[in-house]
């Protein structure tokens, strides 16, 4: 076996532990020259309210989950490959301050920082780490794919954004996944395939419904494949339409108050030292049922 270095000893162990911290619904994170950088806590902007998540960021993904048990397990883990994500800076804004939009294919979302200090600090790794990724596959950082729209809050309207009908409780609030749009169940009856989202028929409304069909029509005549079977007609109640789980759940998890927050931990890989800023959870040393 490879005698490893003190910092590949210490980052195997700080990988380990994260992995521990999800139990056995995590995914197995110990890959070949992955590393971590750092790990903190944003709050991040749900369909209901602000949650309170825990981030870790490695050289190649970006992991994020709710928090359980006052901070010491986590679950409902998340990977965001970095090769993906772009990042957008905000204004304070809905009870947040400190934000920025995270952007991928699948999931877009705004996330907010306890500090403008810490803000940058995680805009300016994840930024990092994302470049070197591009580099080591051997991607152009220009080329970006579709992204998903992020959803506005439920709080940000009390109509429906398309006729203005008022939400009560026989109209229930719902979103577009293509445009991110609080609307109406008759404004929203349309379901169509978004590919970079799922691989099912998801919600969306009249407007967006309509311009899709207007670029298939288009298209049709550059032979493009997007064709008629990506959308149809469908009731709400229909369940094999549903987002995956982590999207129809936003914000309906139970967890901190969003008041309590730790600092973000950075790891050090100059010379090969560790920040003595970056700590691992000691009881995630040890999977769960399992003795040292």
């Amino acid at each position: 076996m490879v005698d490893q270095t003190p910092f590949e000893q210490k980052n195997r162990e700080r990988i380990q532990a994260v992995e521990n911290s999800f139990g056995p619904s995590g995914k197995s994170l110990m890959e070949p020259g992955r590393v971590l950088v750092g790990e903190g806590r944003l709050l991040k902007l749900c369909r209901r309210r602000p949650q309170q998540k825990v981030f870790y960021l490695f050289n190649d993904i970006l992991i994020y989950g709710s928090i359980i048990l006052h901070g010491r397990w986590h679950k409902r883990q998340q990977v965001i490959q970095l090769e993906e994500v772009e990042q957008e800076d905000l204004e304070d804004g809905l009870g947040m301050a400190n934000q920025w939009l995270l952007r991928t294919p699948r999931k877009s979302f705004s996330v907010a920082a306890a500090s403008l200090e810490e803000k940058q600090a995680w805009m300016e790794h994840i930024e990092e780490c994302r470049l070197q990724q591009i580099e080591r596959l051997g991607l152009k950082s220009e080329k970006r794919g579709s992204f998903a729209a992020s959803w506005i809050p439920d709080r940000a309207s009390a109509i429906c954004m398309r006729c203005s009908n008022r939400f009560g409780v026989t109209q229930r609030r719902h979103h577009c996944r293509r445009c991110g749009f609080i609307v109406c169940n008759t404004c929203s009856k349309g379901r169509a395939v978004l590919e970079n989202i799922s691989r099912k028929p998801v919600r969306v409304c009249q407007q967006c419904m309509a311009t899709m069909q207007g670029e298939w029509q288009q298209g049709q005549t550059q032979g493009d494949s997007w064709n008629s079977r990506n959308w149809h007609k469908g009731s709400v109640e229909d369940k094999q339409h549903t987002l995956p789980d982590d999207d129809v759940s936003s914000g309906e998890e139970c967890e901190e108050p969003a008041e309590s927050h730790a600092p973000t931990q950075w790891v050090s890989m100059q010379d090969g030292s560790c920040s003595p800023y970056c700590y691992f959870n000691p009881d995630h040393l040890t999977p769960p049922g399992l003795t040292a």
